[in-house]
């Protein structure tokens, strides 16, 4: 088992306090991002709104999470010590299970057989969506 991120908040407070926190990069890469695609001025005004801004947010927040990425009787050792809902995701019987808890007590796993990058990556989505949107 390993772990990949680097954030795992303790608390709903930490969870709010990242994620406030990383809202200057989001509009700094959203800022480079248009001046690469080579906007002028009326055109980043224009197309670059307050919602463009939060999605990277978003999408900057959900990148950090920490997800932990097991083989099948590792993620399920760890749920019988886990003391939370847990929102699970694929087939009982694949190999592979990658996972994240979030600060409130629930959690999200999804399973995976072969493509670890793309099942982080679409945990990551999940977590947020389920776990920190609305405490954000």
């Amino acid at each position: 088992m390993h772990t990949t991120g680097s954030f795992s908040p303790d608390s709903v407070a930490d969870a709010s306090e990242r994620y406030e926190s990383i809202g200057p990069a989001a509009q700094t890469v959203v800022r480079e991002v248009a001046k690469a695609m080579e906007f002028d001025r009326e055109e980043y005004q224009e197309r670059v709104s307050s919602e463009v801004v939060e999605t990277a947010r978003d999408a900057l927040f959900a990148s950090m999470l920490s997800v932990r990425v097991g083989t099948r009787e590792e993620y399920t050792a760890w749920l019988e010590e886990y003391d939370g809902e847990v929102t699970e995701t694929g087939h009982e019987s694949v190999d592979h299970v990658v996972w994240h808890a979030g600060p409130d007590g629930s959690a999200v796993a999804a399973t995976f057989q072969d493509e670890e990058d793309a099942a982080v990556a679409t945990l990551r989505r999940q977590a947020f969506g389920r776990l920190y949107r609305d405490l954000l």
